[in-house]
C-alpha cells in the first residue's frame, strides 16, 4: 500500500481535527516571520505598554523564527476553537453605551480556560498523527506557551485575514476563535494562506472602540493598536491602577473586551456558537455582588475558585480593581437607583479597608462618583485619617474633589 502524499495527509488530518471540535485548520511551513520591522516599530511606540516580555531580546528574536521554538519541525498546524456568539443570561452583549449593572466579561473567558482545553485536544491529534503514519512522530503543542506570532503563522495557513480590529477573520466564522499550533517533524501539505484583506473601507470597529485603542492600519496596509488604551488589557494585562481618562469608557466591562469584535459584519453575519466548554457555567452576576464575593475571599482562595478560568490572571486585588472601576461608573447621577447606591455603598465601605491598596484606591475613586455626596465624603474623610499609602491618598483626595 503507498504511503499517503503529504497532501493527503494533510486531509485526513484536517478531518481528524473537526472531529475533535477544530472548525477551523490549516497548515504552514516554519518560514522566518515577515513581520518584524512592523513589530519592532510598535515595540518603539511603546504601544505594548506594561508588557515587558513582549519586547525582551530572547524572545524578540524567538518571535523572528519559530523554529527557535522547535527546531526539528518541518509543519506547524494551526488550528482555530470556536468560543462563539455566546450570550450570558441577563448579559449586556452589545456594543451601545447603555450602562448596566452587571459584569460583563469577555465572551472566551465565561467558561473553562482554553490553556487547559485546547492543549489536550493537540496532543490527541498529535498522538493520532503518530499512528496513523506509523512514525515516531515528534511534535510541540503551543497554545501561548512560547513566543511565537500565532496570528501570521495562522494568516500564512488561511485560517483568516488580520482585520481592522487586529484579530483574525475568517469568511464564513467570524473571529470568535481562539488559536492553537502542532508544531510537527513530518511533511504536510501546506494550505492556501490569505493574500489580502476583506475589510474593505469598513472602520466599524475602529470607531466603536470606546477607548480609541485601535489606530486603523499604517502605511503597508497592517492593523495598528495601542494596547495601552485597550480594555482587555487594562483589565487584565495592567497591574497597576486604571489611568484616569480610560475608567468611564470600560463601563461595566470587568475582564476583557469584545465590542471590536460585536460589531464586525463578519461575527454579525457569520459568528455561530461555538465550543460549550467555554459557555457560561452561571447568569450574570451584578458588579456589586461580584465584588462583595470577592471581598470575602483571600488571594488562596480567589485562586482556588478560578483555577479553571481565564478570571485568574488579574487576581484578586485586579479583579477587584476593574469590578470597582464598574460599580463607580454605575454610580453616576442617572445610572442607578437608591436602592443600588445603598448596595453600592455597603461593598465600597468594605473595599476602602481592603488589605490591597489597589483595591482601596479604587474604592474611593467610585465613591467619588456617587451621586449622594454626603454618604461617600463621609467614608472617604474617615479613611483619609487613618490612611498611609500616598497612591490611596492621591485617589481620596481626587474623589472628595469630584465631591
Amino acid at each position: 500500500m503507498n504511503e499517503p502524499s503529504p497532501a493527503q495527509l494533510t486531509e485526513a488530518l484536517r478531518q481528524e481535527a473537526e472531529l475533535l471540535g477544530f472548525t477551523l485548520f490549516g497548515v504552514v511551513r516554519p518560514q522566518p516571520s515577515e513581520h518584524m520591522a512592523f513589530y519592532d516599530a510598535w515595540l518603539e511606540r511603546d504601544y505594548h505598554g506594561e508588557m515587558a516580555y513582549l519586547a525582551r531580546d530572547d524572545a524578540r528574536e524567538r518571535r523572528s523564527d519559530p523554529l527557535a521554538s522547535f527546531p526539528p519541525a518541518q509543519s506547524i498546524v494551526v488550528v482555530g476553537h470556536e468560543y462563539g456568539n455566546q450570550r450570558q443570561e441577563s448579559l449586556h452583549d452589545g456594543p451601545s453605551d447603555r450602562q448596566s449593572d452587571n459584569a460583563v466579561i469577555a465572551r472566551y473567558a465565561r467558561g473553562n480556560d482554553y490553556h487547559s482545553v485546547i492543549p489536550e485536544l493537540l496532543e490527541r491529534l498529535l498522538a493520532w498523527l503518530d499512528g496513523e503514519t506509523g512514525e515516531d512522530v515528534r511534535g510541540r503543542v503551543l497554545v501561548d506557551t512560547a513566543p511565537v506570532l500565532e496570528r501570521e503563522l495562522a494568516r500564512r495557513a488561511g485560517v483568516g485575514w488580520f482585520g481592522r480590529n487586529t484579530m483574525l477573520i475568517h469568511p464564513e466564522r467570524g473571529s470568535y476563535f481562539l488559536l492553537g499550533l502542532l508544531m510537527v517533524d513530518l511533511e504536510l501539505g501546506p494550505s492556501e494562506p490569505f493574500s489580502r484583506e476583506h475589510c474593505g473601507t469598513c472602520r466599524a470597529c475602529v470607531d466603536a472602540c470606546p477607548t480609541g485603542a485601535l489606530l486603523g492600519r499604517d502605511e503597508v496596509g497592517a492593523p495598528v493598536i495601542d494596547a495601552r488604551r485597550c480594555i482587555s488589557y487594562l483589565t487584565i494585562e495592567l497591574k497597576g491602577p486604571i489611568p484616569l481618562e480610560h475608567r468611564a469608557a470600560m463601563g461595566n466591562r470587568v475582564f476583557g473586551c469584545d465590542i471590536c469584535q460585536e460589531v464586525c459584519p463578519w461575527n454579525e453575519r457569520f459568528s455561530r456558537g461555538g465550543d460549550p466548554t467555554y459557555a457560561p457555567g452561571a447568569p450574570a452576576e451584578s458588579l456589586i455582588d461580584f465584588a462583595a464575593r470577592l471581598l470575602d475571599m483571600s488571594e488562596k482562595g480567589y485562586q482556588r475558585a478560578y483555577a479553571q478560568s481565564p478570571l485568574a490572571r488579574p487576581r484578586r486585588k485586579g479583579m477587584l480593581r476593574n469590578l470597582l472601576v464598574g460599580i463607580g461608573n454605575a454610580l453616576r447621577a442617572d445610572a442607578c437607583d437608591s436602592e443600588t447606591e445603598r448596595e453600592a455603598l455597603t461593598v465600597l465601605r468594605t473595599a476602602l479597608s481592603d488589605a490591597q491598596p489597589l483595591v482601596r484606591g479604587h474604592a474611593a475613586w467610585a465613591l467619588g462618583q456617587m451621586a449622594t455626596a454626603s454618604a461617600s465624603t463621609a467614608l472617604l474623610r474617615a479613611r483619609q485619617s487613618v490612611e498611609s499609602d500616598p497612591y490611596v491618598l492621591e485617589e481620596i483626595d481626587g474623589a472628595l474633589r469630584a465631591d
